[in-house]
């Protein structure tokens, strides 16, 4: 089958226009180019730059093009041969021996071969002095490279026209699916493949995954759960939603499961695949390359659900919505989804000289205001490990998520809160997460890859110990980007929003 993709004019009708054959264009116009010559067939030309000898000028033309890189006829259209300097070149070369690679570096206007001298022929006959066919020859060269523009003009148009023609087949998809999507399975269902190419790429590469394995708070956190529950996992059928390495779907089948199915959509999964098998797991774990939401697996329901999904701020990439799809799409009635219950909690730090090293800095920089740059910097949200020491209240939980019950309206909240203060200072404000049947990322323990997120003020607050710090937290996906995170709150009578993206 054959498709032309035409414009319209404004009646709707299609104008009258012909797809050229792209595929052989330029191969054509370099035989046209030499078929000029047939007459001249059957006669002894010896190469410019070479001993080899051929039967006529078009074949030594063509071999000098293809074997020594020169074309006689865009040395004439660059210099600006007629007749007389056509000859007077050919002599040239023929007298001097000029190399090709020299050949190509005489600049415009300096040509060598300029002497009168060079009029007499080397070669008595010699066919390339031939010159009555020349303007045709630079007639027929310039044509093809009209024709080649052309091609690439229509070739240009064509896939313009197929990238509009893309668009509007991804709306009607988009438009028709809509409200199905939206209603079972949120905002992450509905990214198309290439709006969560980034994401996803983030985790092709090994060293994420040396990270993550390499943190044990929480690599041993589930391998200890996994291992000290075989009652648990004997005999039942697992998923492993964002397998990654494979770790878990191992954990998973050395505690006895009957068959665990790994689903991810990195390139990591094909690591994970060889991993498998250098551990003889093959039999037990199948390993599935795309997203949870895309792909159908090997069985109806599942036992159990495993995934380290969480991310900073605990709800940080979203990965959470694609465990709750899993969760109502696979889910056998009784079945389970670990780690079960998470807690989002909030705390005020006192820390002066971070404060003055992100914020007050730019109040004077090598004596200039900055001042506007606060702007910038006060609402990303900062991810690092802080100090124990630093911390001036008790934490406060902000939300509580069962993940065997949440729902996705669940993980856009607002919640009221309230700090108790512990030291009389200055304060910033921290969050972290605490995953109570597992482990924690709090900053008064073992730290972890997670860190805590951190919200800056931009100017501190001054509290008593013993005081009451009341304030309202807000957090909502980014429409623009669902995985990234807007986290509101509104405190001491200050509202202020941070990214975190």
């Amino acid at each position: 089958m054959k498709a032309c993709l035409c414009p319209t004019d404004h009646d709707g009708a299609a104008e009258d226009c012909e797809v050229p054959d792209l595929s052989d264009t330029e191969d054509d116009d370099d035989e046209e180019q030499w078929q000029w010559m047939d007459e001249n067939a059957d006669v002894a030309v010896t190469c410019l730059f070479c001993d080899r000898l051929m039967n006529s000028v078009a074949v030594t033309l063509q071999h000098c093009q293809a074997n020594h890189g020169v074309s006689i006829p865009d040395l004439v259209k660059r210099h600006r041969l007629g007749d007389y300097g056509y000859i007077k070149m050919i002599n040239y070369i023929r007298s001097v021996k000029c190399s090709s690679d020299s050949l190509k570096h005489i600049l415009d206007g300096a040509c060598p071969w300029e002497n009168d001298d060079y009029m007499k022929p080397v070669l008595p006959d010699d066919p390339l002095l031939q010159i009555e066919q020349l303007t045709d020859l630079l007639v027929r060269s310039q044509q093809a490279e009209e024709r080649a523009l052309r091609s690439e003009e229509a070739l240009a148009m064509a896939m313009q026209d197929l990238h509009k023609l893309k668009l509007l087949a991804q709306d009607l998809v988009l438009n028709a699916d809509t409200t199905r999507v939206s209603s079972a399975a949120g905002p992450i269902a509905e990214l198309r493949e290439d709006e969560d190419e980034a994401y996803f790429s983030s985790y092709g590469h090994y060293s994420i995954h040396e990270e993550m394995l390499k943190d044990k708070v929480r690599t041993e956190s589930y391998r200890d759960f996994i291992y000290l529950n075989q009652d648990v996992f004997k005999d039942k059928v697992v998923l492993d939603v964002g397998c990654g390495t494979g770790i878990l779907s191992m954990f998973a089948a050395r505690a006895g499961a009957r068959k665990v199915i790994g689903v991810d959509q990195s390139e990591i999964v094909y690591q994970a695949m060889d991993i498998v098998r250098l551990n003889n797991l093959e039999d037990t774990i199948t390993l599935i390359k795309g997203r949870i939401e895309e792909v159908n697996l090997p069985v109806d329901k599942v036992d159990i659900i495993i995934s380290e999904w969480m991310g900073y701020f605990l709800l940080f990439e979203s990965m959470l919505d694609s465990v709750i799809y899993s969760r109502d799409m696979y889910l056998a009635e009784g079945g389970s989804v670990y780690p079960d219950r998470c807690n989002i909690s909030l705390a005020a730090v006192g820390d002066a000289q971070k404060h003055q090293d992100r914020i007050a800095f730019w109040d004077d920089v090598y004596g200039f205001k900055m001042t506007c740059m606060k702007k910038a910097v006060v609402p990303e949200a900062v991810v690092e490990v802080l100090k124990p020491e630093t911390l001036i209240s008790e934490p406060s939980v902000i939300q509580t998520i069962d993940c065997n019950t949440a729902r996705l309206s669940d993980l856009e909240f607002t919640a009221d809160f309230s700090l108790k203060i512990t030291q009389s200072t200055q304060c910033t404000v921290s969050w972290d997460f605490i995953i109570t049947v597992v482990f924690s990322t709090g900053p008064r323990c073992t730290k972890t890859h997670w860190k805590q997120t951190v919200f800056l003020l931009e100017e501190p607050v001054a509290v008593q110990s013993g005081q009451d710090l009341p304030g309202r937290v807000t957090v909502r996906k980014n429409r623009k980007d669902p995985r990234s995170l807007l986290v509101t709150f509104d405190l001491a009578e200050r509202k202020l929003t941070y990214s975190l993206q």
